[in-house]
């Protein structure tokens, strides 16, 4: 039997001809600067060409996977990857749907639960009897009270699902929030309509809006004076201009009289109406979406279940009580469950009571016992949600199977890597193959096999410069990783003090936080650190965040804001979802390339102007791919698949613009470029070049300029956001939030954002990060731990002061890996 997995040949994207053996049934992991080839090798090849295999074995069309550019892989396995990409952004997935253990609780909950008789108010057991069917109520299933008969539906486990007609609260369809406006951000009371009382009218727009309000008035006599202060109008006239002629607050003064028919006749929509029926148009993605905020369902207090629901208990805890405990707690209360049952009930729930258990266990295991069922999948991060599918994968116990792992370390503290670790030698053990891409030393030091990818990123990568155990690497001359291992770690300079200024957060309690009031010194490097789920996230991007837009929630008041005079957030969202946009026209440089292009002599020759060189706008882009390069072939039952676009053969634009050349590039060419390899010919526009040697020196010289941004990890994402507002230099005080910016990165390019942040903070602004890597945290001037554990068991400031102070406190889990 093959012992390995041997590919020869490998070319696919940067990949210089790689052959190599990967070792079976280890953990084996690849490493390598950001963008050398280490996700190529493991998913653009060794992963698509097993889908490819294992489809073409079973007699299914592999027209979907196309080969990898590679000679040939020998000693393949069937493979499972999971990518750091969270999929599901329903804002009904929760942690208790995807993993399925919410479909084990209502069934244990339509089984065991007790529940009171609206009539009596006895409680009712649950009986194993037969239940009477009414067949013109559409099969539902009646119960009778045994103490005072009264009959009521029995509630099945649809009743316990927020997502179906039967359990989901009538108020808020399942959701458990519903959205409002923001009244105060919309209208100002002190001022007239004339002069600004309705905040989203500008210029002519609102002489045009402010024409039909009056025609309105006219035709109902309400005598508008357009000169007065909003609060000083009449009733009447606010209701028409909140909400419109055809509203039933404004109509029901006039039952009698019939609207008008045109707009020039005043015919007005209402203000508050025509932002909700914008907002509803465009799913909650309009312009004025920044007015809306969401607030807790008032009739299940953001339980998302019908009251009846709610009722039901089982070990002396609701449904929604149980989806509300961290996992943890839920582990605890499922023992409980357990030690109370009959013998009778435990034959009913046996199976799926210790199947739910099992599931718990596992996931607490990889370092996720503070998530709770009822968590939003759409709030978790990349390395949450991939190591929820490994902990699920984990009960499948396949063996023979090649699992690849995309930084599985992503967000989780230096303390939980070691449960990770031990589960993936679980897998390993059951006799898998684990490829893990990780930049963790931790979990380096733990494989069985690193293989080191480089030397640099790009067309400067894409060739093994290393192998063998970590020791080995630290041995080998060209080994990036190992050369980085030998270097001594850079002493940390003098601690900045601050300019003096602080903001406060005063008394929060959102979440988990408890009644925290902790101050950020300005002009500072901070780090908010702690373990997952300890509260860090809340604290920067839910409540000092919250400042964006002028004013705080989660907590009693933030104070010293006023030091600050422009806020940038960071995070890892998703930079948009837009499949045109791409590195060039997200930076804002492919403006700058196309007035290039434009000023050439050919094109003013052929009188071209910059549109012509855009491949958004129709003029000189293909027509036939409208400018992507790509059409879309539809697949049927098979997912759609991207075909170079036969007119344009890929180029996006018409001959004659493909025809214009600048330093004997044409604008398609220029696209297909890396960042890295343009600056040459850029030196001498200085514009460009600022921006494209800022890149360069953020990491991200490897990307192409034509790459679309759907495709970019989340922690490349943030970096492109964080060069962007870089490059836009403010003169004054600038207070940045950054959300793990180390994510995805080597640890010599975290070396280079550190220079980055540095320059940033020393130019007088203030850096905050959410950041679990030691080596950021140790270069930071100021650290505010939070924990001391993640869910309930976290949300207090454990530790507060510079890393020298920070790391001989005993109960911060942070400081104890500091190692300074």
């Amino acid at each position: 039997m093959r012992d390995t997995i041997e590919i020869i040949g490998a070319r696919e994207h940067n990949l210089k001809n790689v052959s190599l053996h990967i070792p079976k049934h280890k953990l084996v992991l690849l490493t390598g600067p950001s963008g050398s080839g280490k996700s190529t090798l493991a998913l653009d090849t060794l992963q698509r060409e097993c889908q490819r295999q294992y489809m073409e074995s079973m007699g299914m069309t592999t027209d979907a996977y196309s080969k990898p550019k590679v000679d040939s892989i020998i000693g393949l396995s069937p493979s499972i990857s999971i990518g750091q990409h969270v999929t599901n952004r329903n804002p009904r997935s929760t942690v208790g749907t995807i993993t399925d253990m919410y479909t084990y609780l209502r069934l244990i909950f339509e089984k065991l639960g007790e529940r009171p008789c609206p009539n009596c108010h006895q409680t009712i057991f649950p009986t194993i009897d037969k239940e009477s069917y009414e067949e013109e109520t559409g099969f539902k299933q009646f119960i009778q009270c045994p103490n005072c008969q009264h009959r009521l539906e029995k509630l099945t486990r649809s009743h316990f699902s927020f997502n179906k007609q039967e359990g989901a609260c009538p108020s808020c369809d399942g959701l458990g929030k519903k959205v409002d406006i923001r009244i105060e951000s919309v209208f100002h009371e002190d001022l007239s309509i004339k002069f600004g009382a309705v905040s989203i009218w500008k210029g002519a727009y609102s002489d045009y809006q402010i024409n039909i309000v009056q025609a309105a008035a006219d035709y109902y006599d309400l005598g508008l004076d357009i000169n007065q202060p909003l609060k000083d109008l009449d009733d009447r006239i606010r209701e028409l201009l909140f909400y419109g002629v055809e509203s039933e607050h404004f109509s029901s003064h006039f039952p009698d009289k019939k609207p008008p028919k045109t707009v020039s006749g005043g015919k007005f929509e209402g203000v508050l109406t025509g932002i909700w029926r914008r907002y509803k148009e465009k799913d909650g993605q309009s312009g004025e979406a920044a007015l809306f905020y969401s607030k807790t369902c008032p009739e299940c207090d953001g339980k998302r279940l019908k009251e009846d629901s709610r009722q039901v208990k089982v070990a002396n805890a609701s449904i929604t009580d149980v989806t509300s405990f961290s996992l943890e707690e839920m582990k605890d209360w499922l023992k409980q469950l357990e030690h109370a049952l009959q013998a009778a009930d435990i034959t009913i729930v046996d199976t799926f009571l210790h199947d739910l258990q099992k599931k718990v266990t596992r996931i607490i295991n990889v370092g996720l016992g503070y998530l709770s069922l009822e968590r939003q999948t759409i709030t978790l991060s990349g390395g949450e949600s991939q190591r929820l599918r490994l902990a699920s994968i984990l009960g499948s116990a396949l063996t023979g199977v090649l699992y690849i792992l995309d930084e599985p370390t992503a967000g989780l503290h230096p303390k939980d890597t070691k449960g990770l670790v031990k589960v993936m030698k679980e897998l390993r053990d059951l006799g898998n193959t684990v490829l893990v891409i990780e930049h963790d030393l931790e979990v380096m030091r733990e494989a069985d096999h690193v293989i080191d990818i480089g030397p640099g990123a790009g067309k400067y990568g894409g060739t093994v410069v290393g192998q063998g155990t970590l020791q080995e690497l630290m041995e080998q001359e060209l080994s990036i990783t190992g050369a980085h291992l030998k270097e001594q770690r850079p002493t940390p300079g003098l601690r900045r003090m601050g300019n003096g200024h602080q903001v406060t957060v005063h008394h929060a309690t959102k979440h988990n936080l408890k009644d925290v009031t902790v101050s950020f010194p300005l002009g500072c490097f901070i780090s908010v650190t702690g373990v997952s789920g300890s509260g860090k996230s809340t604290l920067v991007f839910d409540i000092l965040a919250s400042m964006e837009n002028g004013y705080y929630e989660g907590c009693d008041k933030i104070t010293g804001f006023e030091a600050v005079e422009n806020l940038i957030i960071v995070n890892q969202s998703p930079l948009t979802r837009m499949q045109r946009s791409n590195i060039a026209t997200y930076s804002e440089v492919f403006i700058l390339i196309r007035n290039l292009f434009a000023s050439l002599p050919e094109a003013k020759e052929q009188k071209l102007t910059p549109k012509d060189f855009s491949f958004n706008t129709p003029g000189g882009r293909c027509e036939h791919c409208q400018g992507l390069g790509f059409v879309t072939t539809n697949m049927h039952f098979l997912p759609d698949v991207e075909v170079t676009c036969p007119v344009c053969k890929g180029n996006r634009f018409k001959e004659h613009i493909l025809a214009i050349t600048f330093k004997g590039k044409s604008i398609s060419e220029l696209l297909d470029l890396s960042i890295e390899e343009s600056l040459p010919l850029f030196r001498d526009h200085k514009k460009i070049a600022i921006i494209v040697e800022l890149l360069c020196e953020i990491g991200l010289g490897y990307l192409n300029w034509g790459q679309s941004v759907t495709t970019l990890s989340g922690g490349e994402g943030q970096r492109l956001k964080l060069a962007k507002e870089l490059y836009k230099e403010k003169s004054n005080h600038t207070l940045y939030l950054l959300d793990e910016p180390s994510t995805g990165l080597h640890p010599g390019d975290v070396e280079k954002l550190l220079l980055l942040l540095n320059r940033l903070v020393d130019a007088g602004n203030t850096v905050i990060v959410v950041e679990h890597n030691s080596e950021v945290i140790r270069q930071t001037d100021w650290i505010i731990d939070l924990g001391p554990e993640g869910g309930d068991a976290g949300g207090e400031i454990i530790a507060q002061g510079t890393p020298e102070e920070v790391s001989t406190i005993k109960a911060s889990h942070t400081g104890a890996y500091l190692q300074l």
